[in-house]
């Protein structure tokens, strides 16, 4: 916005006379760089808010300068919205914050499961392939700034191979990839190559779930099914925590590159990620 010039110390020593012989200045209202333009109703409406009283030039003042609208969590990072339209997309037996009505027997509190070892077996698979089409994405990089994510700490396939061929010792036929893990897979691919911001989106949700309402998945199925072994599915080597701070720290950095809107959209794939993840999850209790 254009801004009038304060007059200079020195025109305060002029006398009287050189006052009324000079000319009235004439005021010049010029943009600065990559502001715009100001109109002549603009003008018009200054001059009109200097000659209102002080409290309604003040209200109008105000009316005109609204503040930034900021979203939930914004002031932490970008991250940090992701988890508030996360949660509220939980329901209340999975998260206090959770807004969403149970609908399937997935989304009950994890202790109201009735888990199959063959159904546990079709998630393991699906879930391999999911990770496996994660982190190919991320090596492949078909945007520079996803090589940001390779070797994060948080890959996942390496450990489901292991899993596997550990239920494969004992006995248990290992199936095929099924339909809601290979639409998955596919899905993601897809949104890698066109899409940045919904794929981050994914991303974010597919490994940060899985390390925290995951895990009391695992837990709680391994008590039924497993006789208590804790599968490598759920280990990490090193600090859980630390991990999950790095690539938050990253998903930040990438995000402040972003306009509003490139944001609001990657918020808006939440949704998919959910039903995505969801289709994939209720396999346990098939």
């Amino acid at each position: 916005m254009a801004s009038l010039t304060t007059v200079p110390h020195s025109a305060c020593f002029l006398s009287k006379t050189q006052l009324s012989e000079s000319r009235p200045a004439r005021v010049s209202f010029r943009p600065r760089p990559g502001t715009g333009f100001l109109q002549r109703g603009s003008f018009r409406a200054a001059r009109g808010i200097r000659n209102m009283p002080r409290k309604a030039a003040v209200v109008a003042a105000t009316t005109a300068e609204k503040p930034k609208k900021r979203y939930p969590g914004e002031a932490k990072g970008f991250v940090e919205e992701m988890r508030f339209v996360a949660m509220k997309l939980h329901t209340r037996d999975q998260a206090k914050e959770g807004e969403k009505e149970v609908k399937g027997p997935e989304e009950r509190a994890v202790t109201k499961w009735e888990p199959s070892v063959d159904g546990y077996l079709r998630f393991l698979v699906d879930s391999k392939l999911v990770y496996d089409t994660l982190e190919r994405i991320v090596e492949d990089s078909a945007f520079p700034f996803y090589a940001e994510f390779r070797n994060t700490g948080l890959e996942r396939s390496e450990k489901l191979a292991k899993d596997l061929e550990w239920f494969k010792e004992q006995g248990y036929n290992i199936p095929e990839p099924s339909s809601p893990g290979v639409t998955y897979a596919h899905h993601l691919k897809e949104l890698s190559e066109t899409d940045p911001p919904a794929f981050i989106c994914h991303f974010y949700n597919v490994y940060f779930a899985h390390s925290a309402g995951g895990r009391m998945i695992g837990k709680k199925v391994a008590e039924k099914l497993l006789d208590n072994k804790e599968l490598e599915f759920y280990k990490w080597d090193g600090e859980l925590p630390q991990l999950l701070q790095n690539v938050r720290d990253k998903l930040n950095k990438v995000a402040e590159n972003w306009t509003r809107e490139e944001k609001d959209h990657c918020l808006e794939e939440t949704e998919k990620s959910f039903k995505y993840s969801g289709d994939i999850l209720r396999l346990i209790l098939s």
